[in-house]
């Protein structure tokens, strides 16, 4: 049997390859957009593409479903329940799928979604006992799925759903059994998972906390005490993976845009990012763009911040950047991706045309600011970072309330320093307030970290 697991970096997805090189047979499981390493992969191992599956219907990624099937013809499959608008094949309980040497055996597991299953996988070569359980978003490593995306209205069904699925359905099976889920750290899927892409059920049993409840009551009490955020990209990307994604070669082709042609698309109501780093975003940018630079969780940050729908622009350092977030942005049903700016700020500012500027002030800087007024300093971290350590004459204004519109108590006028872990969510949040009118906002470089590695206190609640 044929086994590999793919790792999509800052999202957090997990995908997987399962065939028989001597059946010349593959499924490929919960694949992400950009399919290039599975056909690589079967080109290189001697399979064809067969089979591809769906654990659910995926909230925070675009399936590379319809990808596959344009590629090789290979049939879509998804549980019967699943309210999918494309041409698939249904999967019910105890459906068992035989790709040479590979057992795939299908169970319902619903929790994360109505529509979820995992994935008994054997290794028939070796044994005709199940090795592996690939869990989707039902079980992850260190934690579960989260069950509240597919809305309120079921959220109760849904918990319900989950707790049977973990402590009844699973109970069914050993602790040897290797478990493989479909998200790892990175993932908005779940609150605490593990940097580990795996475990055995017998591990997680006794080290996940979500698997350690003695009633039903306790367990429900503890799923809904807190969510993750939900970013404005999860709708989008539901209805489009019900729809069927459409194909890549009917996105916008890419363009090297001139700076009259980027001004004019700009006036049309497109929407940049930049993609540069928070000091250089700092020392020149084009006036309303959001500054959300390249790190581990881009697409996160992107699908928190930007309505999926926009027509987007771009100002990246190179061509090599551009391509990659196109990768990255195609992953979350970004598909509206218009160019990028050719010759980058510089050209921008080159041709005469206005730039803006967001002040990094350095923790040595806003020290001594401090010791002689009262600067106004917004720390936009989570509420369990704030709670663990802060500056001491911080006020506390999560990043997800600026999101929603909720805007600092002040004059537009009012000198603002906004600060965060490392400076990376405070750019974000200062180039909202920016679009807001605050006019005199700036950053802490390098933020909490550096103010601390500068021999500057913190204090704790």
């Amino acid at each position: 049997m044929y086994f590999n697991q793919i790792a999509v970096p800052g999202l957090g997805c997990l995908s997987y390859v399962i065939g028989c090189p001597r059946a010349k047979a593959m499924a490929v499981v919960d694949p992400k957009r950009d399919v290039q390493d599975y056909l690589a992969i079967a080109r290189e191992e001697g399979m064809r593409i067969t089979h591809v599956i769906n654990t659910h219907v995926h909230a925070d990624h675009v399936s590379g479903d319809q990808e596959l099937r344009l590629a090789t013809g290979a049939d879509i499959y998804i549980h019967e329940s699943a309210p999918v608008e494309y041409k698939h094949k249904d999967l019910k309980e105890g459906d068992v799928f035989e790709l040479g040497a590979a057992r795939i055996e299908v169970l319902h597991t619903p929790g994360h979604t109505p529509n979820a299953v995992s994935l008994l996988v054997t290794d028939k070569a070796r044994s005709e006992e199940p090795e592996m359980l690939l869990t989707g978003d039902l079980l992850f490593v260190g934690d579960i799925g989260r069950p509240d995306l597919p809305g309120a209205e079921i959220l109760d069904e849904q918990v319900e759903n989950l707790y049977n699925s973990l402590y009844v359905k699973l109970a069914d099976y050993p602790d040897h059994l290797e478990v493989f889920p479909a998200h790892g750290e990175g993932s908005l899927c779940g609150r605490g998972m593990s940097a580990k892409k795996s475990s055995t059920l017998g591990y997680e049993r006794r080290a996940n906390p979500m698997l350690r409840f003695d009633t039903f009551e306790a367990f429900k009490k503890e799923v809904m005490s807190a969510f993750p955020v939900r970013p404005k990209s999860f709708s989008h990307i539901i209805r489009t993976n019900l729809e069927g994604a459409a194909t890549l070669d009917a996105c916008p082709m890419d363009k090297s845009l001139t700076p009259k042609q980027f001004e004019e698309m700009v006036a049309d109501g497109a929407v940049i990012i930049d993609a540069r780093d928070s000091a250089a975003f700092g020392g020149f940018h084009i006036p309303g763009s959001i500054n959300i630079g390249f790190e581990k969780q881009l697409a996160n940050w992107v699908g928190m911040v930007v309505d999926p729908k926009s027509e987007l622009l771009l100002v990246v350092d190179d061509r090599e950047d551009y391509d990659r977030m196109v990768t990255e942005l195609h992953r979350i049903g970004y598909d509206l991706i218009f160019g990028y700016l050719s010759g980058g700020i510089m050209a921008w500012l080159m041709s005469g045309r206005a730039v803006d500027q967001l002040e990094q002030i350095s923790p040595h800087q806003l020290a001594a600011r401090l010791e002689k007024s009262g600067l106004r300093v917004i720390d936009v971290r989570t509420p369990a970072e704030w709670e663990a350590s802060r500056i001491k004459w911080a006020e506390h204004l999560p990043l997800s309330e600026i999101l929603a519109d909720h805007f600092p108590k002040a004059d537009k006028d009012e000198e603002l320093v906004l600060q965060c872990g490392s400076g990376y969510r405070s750019n974000i949040a200062a180039s909202i307030l920016r679009q807001a009118g605050y006019k005199r906002v700036k950053s802490l470089a390098g933020g909490v970290f550096a103010w601390s590695n500068a021999g500057f206190p913190l204090v704790s609640t």
